[in-house]
């Protein structure tokens, strides 16, 4: 059996053929006008379109700081990874239909390097990053500093709120 390309908004699969198609941490990367139809043409009756992103709670002082940092490095005025909750976040602002929507708070504990390596992961420092790995090495190291007066033992309590996004067919 030979599998063709696909990517999000031109889906290998045969109308009505799934009862659950899933986009985590990458509707962002579709053309929505294009992305939904083609995954409503997918989907049979009764089936489900579920989106969702890990977005950092903004809530938390610490997260708020990073996020602040975060945009003076990138040089943008909106939150590099959404703020939960908002409609006009980049993740549900680009919705359209009629999804039900969701917020899930979630938080884990992780050493330091742990968390510097999911930030630097991020879409935000491999499509802007631009001024190249010496200038994110920078922002890391310093990010590191602010880190450890937060959290002096070395272990970061990251909190999250999942934004889920369910459309039925």
């Amino acid at each position: 059996m030979q599998h063709e390309p696909g990517d999000g908004n031109r889906l290998p699969l045969a109308t009505a053929s799934a009862d659950l198609i899933t986009y985590a941490q990458a509707w962002h990367w579709t053309d929505p006008d294009l992305a939904l139809p083609e995954a409503l043409r997918v989907l049979r009756p009764g089936g489900a379109l579920a989106l969702w992103w890990n977005v950092a709670d903004h809530s938390v002082p610490w997260i708020a700081g990073q996020d602040t940092r975060l945009r003076r490095h990138f040089g943008v005025e909106k939150s590099a990874h959404g703020t939960p909750g908002v409609r006009g976040s980049r993740n549900l602002a680009r919705l359209s239909g009629d999804f039900a929507e969701r917020l899930l708070p979630w938080s884990r504990t992780v050493p330091v390097d742990a968390h510097l390596a999911n930030l630097s992961s991020h879409s935000a420092f491999l499509v802007r990053g631009g001024a190249g790995a010496e200038t994110t090495r920078r922002f890391l190291d310093e990010e590191r500093g602010h880190l450890a007066s937060v959290f002096p033992d070395g272990t970061v309590e990251e909190r999250y709120v999942v934004e889920l996004a369910v459309l039925l067919r």
